[in-house]
């Protein structure tokens, strides 16, 4: 993030006193460190207390964010309250810090999960190194894992370099620690132990899963882990070709999404977490460590905007190597290509905010999502026209998955939010297999395929045609969000960007005015107001307002747009990360996180509304369509 926001957000640390609950931390006050296999978040009180080993979708072994009595964390932080503490990433990386000031003097916590240029190298750990800053302080070391969501205790050993955790089915966490410690139990699980530190004086703590026991700290190699693990982040950082005036936001942004990318297939998760809820107590609390086939597409798409091309061929192998030609494209796949499993509700655990139920697993799955497709061939159409080449084998993949969207356009679906009531006409499913077809027209001249290419046009006509004809409301002003029924829906604002219509069509303004009318409470959006069958409200959907910048941007409503995306870019917690929802009222974060919608959102609108700087300040008329304008006249 800027200087500014960096100054603003300096000023206004964490403030921990004696007797505070620890689950009434914010969702939002946390940041995520990873691997290329799994992401554990880490709270500004020193405690990771979300983890899942060895993957994204694995069990938790920490989860005190889904229940701050049962879940388990794993804390360093000082052992007395009152304590303020300040996070921050080490620029260009995700290595996180985090300052802590007690009466008596400052900690600094390095946190880091290392990173290898091997997705096969398997290294499990989590490494944190303590500093004294100033002064004279004592610190605290809490181990309190609890395997398979905290359904299982396990039993902790003490060894001679740390501690090992023993669960029932097997698994092994080793505490590593480069100085000796006292621990002892606590009083309903776990161990701790404390150390006094002086100016100069470190301590490094190490987490290793599947492990043989408590290694010697320098077996672990930390000094040269962090090292590598700072070199490597800022190589990758370096790729960056976004150099405009929000450049911390978008590449915070890049970082984010990199972690929620599980390096040996190339998967990407929605976001590394369950059940954070959408609204406190309320029952919106879903399982989102999975790969949903449209999200990580938007998600790779807008990646390959901003330079990092490796990462959507490694997306479209996975498509490859996971496509069942005889299934078809399906909604959701676990980060290695197979079925989601069956969603349960964990009825141990108290809920992040008292929300309930907390769910594993996703009931979405069976689904039926015929927009999923658009955003697959989209990507690929842009990752093909920024220099990329698709394979023969991923491009019958495609070809497949496109055939199969010619024939099943004209059914019914439940749409892109997965409501719980049924199917019906979306009209932006409908957009987006007009999407596929039309992409998938280009990519198939790519191939060699004329015959495909003429063929999916004139379906594409098919399409346009039909939406045109009954997506539309009564009076023929602005596009609705179901066929024969005037509700309005966020979705509609891609209208704009995929180029379904002429910007200068009256239609587009007034289907973008309408649904900002509708749905939205100052800056923010709402994904709509209609019953969906689950029940209970929810926040303004962050990568609806980001869709609203640019729909905005391309009608050449320039102030507008800024203005919005500003709002929506200061919204960034404390280290720049952003959840699936935020409240319009006090812009407190809610749901999931972080969350890959959002910061893919955040990319494409910070591009859109830096090409439209760039056009206004060179007197052009143009509208700023990322990768030109392709658009068809009715």
């Amino acid at each position: 993030m800027d200087l500014v926001t960096i100054a603003q957000r300096l000023r206004q640390p964490f403030v921990f006193e004696v007797g505070d609950d620890p689950s009434r931390i914010p969702l939002a006050a946390r940041a995520m460190i990873g691997n290329g296999n799994t992401a554990a978040l880490v709270a500004v009180d020193g405690a990771i207390d979300w983890l899942c080993m060895p993957r994204f979708d694995s069990p938790s072994v920490f989860a005190r964010i889904l229940d701050g009595r049962r879940g388990g964390e794993m804390a360093v932080r000082p052992a007395r309250r009152p304590f303020e503490s300040l996070q921050r990433y080490d620029p260009d990386t995700n290595v996180l810090e985090t300052l802590f000031f007690t009466a008596s003097g400052a900690l600094r916590v390095v946190d880091l999960m290392p990173w290898s240029d091997d997705p096969r190298a398997s290294i499990h750990e989590v490494h944190r190194r303590v500093d004294c800053t100033s002064g004279i302080v004592e610190l605290e070391v809490v181990f309190d894992p609890r395997f398979d969501y905290a359904r299982d205790i396990p039993k902790i050993h003490v060894a001679e370099h740390g501690l090992v955790a023993e669960g029932a089915n097997g698994e092994r966490l080793a505490l590593s620690v480069s100085r000796r410690l006292a621990f002892e139990p606590l009083p309903d699980g776990g161990m701790r132990g404390t150390l006094t530190l002086k100016p100069g004086e470190h301590l490094w703590v190490v987490l290793e899963w599947n492990a043989r026991g408590a290694e010697p700290t320098a077996s672990y190699r930390p000094y040269e882990h962090l090292r590598t693990t700072r070199r490597m982040w800022r190589e990758w950082s370096a790729k960056l070709t976004y150099d405009g005036p929000w450049r911390h936001h978008v590449l915070r942004s890049a970082l984010a999404l990199k972690l929620l990318i599980y390096r040996p297939t190339g998967a990407v998760v929605a976001a590394p977490t369950t059940s954070l809820p959408e609204w406190p107590g309320g029952p919106r609390n879903w399982d989102y460590r999975f790969t949903w086939a449209r999200d990580a597409a938007m998600t790779i798409r807008a990646t390959n905007l901003i330079g990092y091309g490796a990462e959507a061929r490694d997306f479209y192998h996975f498509i490859r190597d996971t496509v069942d030609d005889d299934v078809g494209l399906e909604l959701m796949y676990t980060v290695d290509g197979k079925r989601v499993p069956e969603e349960e509700e964990l009825a141990h655990l108290a809920g992040s905010f008292d929300a309930r139920p907390v769910r594993i697993g996703n009931g979405a799955r069976d689904q039926i999502q015929l927009d999923t497709t658009g955003a697959i061939v989209d990507a690929a159409h842009l990752f093909e026209r920024f220099g990329g080449t698709l394979t023969l084998r991923a491009w019958h993949k495609l070809a497949s998955v496109i055939t199969r969207a010619e024939r099943r356009w004209r059914d019914a679906d439940h749409g892109i939010w997965e409501p719980r009531h049924g199917v019906r006409h979306n009209v932006h499913s409908k957009l987006m297999n007009w999407l596929a077809l039309d992409r998938g027209g280009h990519l198939a001249a790519s191939f060699g395929r004329s015959d495909l290419a003429e063929r999916w046009a004139k379906s594409a006509a098919e399409v346009h045609a039909d939406i045109c004809a009954h997506g539309m409301d009564s009076q023929q002003r602005h596009f609705v969000s179901i066929y024969g029924e005037e509700r309005p829906d966020a979705s509609l604002l891609l209208l704009p960007t995929v180029g379904f219509i002429p910007d200068d069509d009256p239609r587009l303004a007034a289907t973008v005015d309408w649904v900002r009318r509708e749905l939205a409470s100052g800056p923010f959006v709402y994904r709509y107001h209609d019953a969906d069958g689950v029940g209970g409200p929810e926040g303004a959907f962050v990568l609806c307002g980001f869709w609203l910048v640019e729909a905005l941007a391309l009608l050449g409503r320039l102030d507008e747009a800024r203005e919005i995306f500003v709002a929506h870019a200061d919204a960034t917690n404390h280290v720049g990360l952003l959840a699936e929802e935020i409240l319009p009222s006090d812009r407190t974060l809610l749901g999931n996180f972080p969350q890959a919608f959002s910061h893919l959102g955040l990319i494409n609108a910070a591009l859109r509304i830096d090409l439209a700087l760039r056009l206004r300040d060179e007197g052009s008329s143009r509208a700023p369509h990322l990768v030109g304008s392709i658009t068809r006249r009715p």
